[in-house]
């Protein structure tokens, strides 16, 4: 269990070192396209650690007892976060930018009028579906690491793109919102206007993570053996 927990630190903290106080001077040396390799293979790195460590960690005890409701409402938060995920995918300004071409949309559609940050939502949204289901202590690390990195990720990211791109990113922050829903609540966006590749991408990667997560659902166990 402390090797997940060391695992989980140092896949949380390279990512946070890599992206904001070691970036300016890595970027310096070796340029954005060196940065972005060298970033990718130490996150790769990490996580394959992390990964290995969960594995061989053992299955403690449930903190809480899980029964229909919890996986009911864990499925719902992940159709929206597979929506999120397949959204982001596309004409997303936060997405790297080798280039230093940034392109802001005119308008916050689909999942961008929910959150600016549709892809660190989706992750948190698994993590937290995740620690509803399985609230072992592995596991509970684990979706902390990723909720961590997410959100507060997200919120550098902010302060990041901030420093580059002042002007366009703080257009963009007024059209969006940080939290889900907020810039809808505020009138600053409009529901709607999702693309195809959100809303069938989405139900297809939930449909096939929902038919893998049958047998472990109680409420499906009786669909599972019955389909089997």
């Amino acid at each position: 269990m402390v090797m997940v927990l060391i695992a989980a630190v140092a896949f949380v903290g390279t990512h946070f070192l890599l992206s904001h106080p070691l970036r300016a001077p890595i970027v310096a040396r070796v340029g954005e396209k060196g940065f972005l390799g060298l970033y990718s293979l130490v996150a790769f790195a990490t996580l394959i650690w992390l990964i290995q460590a969960y594995r061989s960690a053992p299955v403690t005890t449930m903190l809480w007892p899980v029964g229909d409701v919890l996986w009911a409402v864990a499925s719902a938060a992940m159709l929206l976060a597979a929506m999120l995920l397949m959204g982001s995918l596309i004409r997303n300004p936060a997405m790297p930018d080798p280039d230093g071409k940034l392109i802001i949309p005119a308008q916050a559609k689909g999942v961008f009028a929910i959150t600016r940050h549709p892809m660190l939502w989706s992750f948190a949204l698994w993590s937290i579906s995740h620690i509803l289901v399985y609230p072992v202590a592995s596991n509970i690390i684990l979706a902390l690491a990723i909720l961590i990195l997410s959100l507060v990720g997200a919120a550098l990211q902010d302060a990041k793109k901030e420093t580059l791109k002042p002007q366009a990113w703080r257009q963009w922050e007024a059209r969006t919102s940080y939290w889900p829903f907020a810039a809808i609540a505020a009138g600053r966006a409009k529901f709607g206007q999702f693309g195809m590749h959100t809303l069938a991408g989405g139900l297809l990667i939930w449909l096939v993570a929902t038919w893998a997560h049958m047998p472990l659902a109680g409420w499906a166990a009786g669909i599972w053996r019955w389909v089997g």
